[in-house]
């Protein structure tokens, strides 16, 4: 081969190599682009306005928003207005029977039965319609109005404003924190959403609180109860599913007097397969529970969960917790069923103890505390 050839065959290789080494670092930039998210370029979001080679990319605010409870007041009057809309079947059958022309017999009977439909129970309608009876007799009147205020007058007495229903969570002193709250119940009717309902209204008013999960049975219950304390910046004491439920409130309620916790709410099972089982397990979970607390101080409240539209399988069930721990409050879920107010009468007089919660839906703030006015008030409105 002529030198001539090869040393054009060299330039034209050098050259070849030349471009290949100009056009490797574009490659290489365009190559390792960070890929652009279609957020991104609906934010407007360019390559060029990515982070520069050496710094660390921005963190992003990971910290959960938390939601701000509705305060307690506000929550009641939205319930008020609820079960007015869902009970009016109660209050306008009793008005409009009460102001017939003609008030015999059967129009008594038909009186008592929906009363009883009502599950307020036998013995508070006896004693409802005999008083009613001798009410009307006397004024001689069936002016709506005035038969209606008659009737307000009998339930309000029924349901007994009188009752003591503000949740024993305010602390006195300093050695009375935490105030300890157990919660019971049937599982289904309510009770873990409750306690984190419970809470809620806790935050509202301003109140530390720290929640724990001593339904260890029940795998979803802890992981529940946490989410529920999470929405409103409540922590959770838990422990692995089968752990002893004793174990756990003990945990909690001492970590609350290590803490100066206002309140700290305690969750337990549900389970009612074993009567003799339930009631061992509550009392030894009461017992233990009250162990960290300072000496002379107890658990303060013990609520109990009930589903209202159970009506007398309810009842039962009050039954078998009372026995297994003192209860000092009930909590009625559910009641925006169809003219079953009635329960509040029945389940006070079978437990001696007042309804102070009561729950009208699914939401997270449909809980508020029991006012016996506005309870009848509601049922007759309309």
């Amino acid at each position: 081969m002529e030198p001539t050839y090869v040393v054009i065959g060299l330039v034209v290789l050098l050259l070849v190599a030349g471009g290949l080494l100009l056009l490797a670092p574009s490659r290489r930039r365009k190559d390792t682009a960070p890929e652009v998210s279609p957020g991104d370029r609906a934010a407007g979001t360019s390559v060029t306005e990515q982070e520069e080679p050496g710094e660390a990319p921005a963190e992003e605010d990971s910290a959960p928003v938390l939601e701000t409870p509705t305060e307690p007041t506000g929550r009641l009057a939205r319930l008020r207005d609820r079960l007015a809309k869902s009970n009016t079947s109660l209050g306008r059958g009793l008005l409009a029977l009460l102001s017939r022309d003609t008030l015999d017999e059967e129009t008594w009977e038909e009186i008592e039965d929906l009363l009883i439909m009502a599950d307020l129970g036998v013995e508070p309608t006896t004693e409802i319609v005999d008083a009613l009876r001798e009410r009307v007799r006397v004024l001689g009147t069936r002016e709506p109005e005035t038969v209606r205020q008659l009737l307000r007058e009998e339930l309000i007495r029924l349901v007994d404003p009188t009752m003591d229903r503000a949740l024993a969570v305010a602390a006195e002193a300093p050695g009375d924190k935490p105030r300890v709250v157990l919660v019971v119940g049937v599982n289904g009717a309510g009770k873990t959403t409750t306690v984190g309902k419970i809470a809620r209204v806790l935050v509202a008013e301003d109140r530390t609180v720290l929640l724990g999960a001593a339904d260890t049975f029940r795998a979803a219950a802890a992981e529940q109860l946490s989410t529920w304390g999470a929405r409103v910046g409540v922590e959770t004491v838990r422990r692995d599913e089968g752990t002893d439920p004793a174990a756990v409130a003990y945990s909690a309620v001492e970590r609350g007097v290590q803490e100066g916790t206002d309140v700290v709410l305690v969750d337990t099972a549900g389970r009612l397969q074993n009567k003799k089982g339930l009631m061992d397990e509550l009392g030894k979970v009461r017992r233990v529970a009250a162990r960290p607390l300072p000496e002379g101080r107890d658990i303060d409240e013990v609520l109990l969960v009930l589903d209202a539209t159970t009506g007398q399988n309810g009842m039962q069930q009050a039954k078998v917790f009372s026995e297994a721990v003192q209860i000092t409050g009930i909590v009625l879920t559910k009641l925006d069923g169809t003219a079953k107010g009635g329960i509040v009468v029945a389940v006070q007089r079978e437990l001696g103890v007042p309804v102070k919660l009561i729950g009208l839906g699914e939401g997270a703030d449909d809980l508020a505390p029991f006012d016996a006015e506005g309870f009848v008030d509601a049922i007759l409105a309309g």
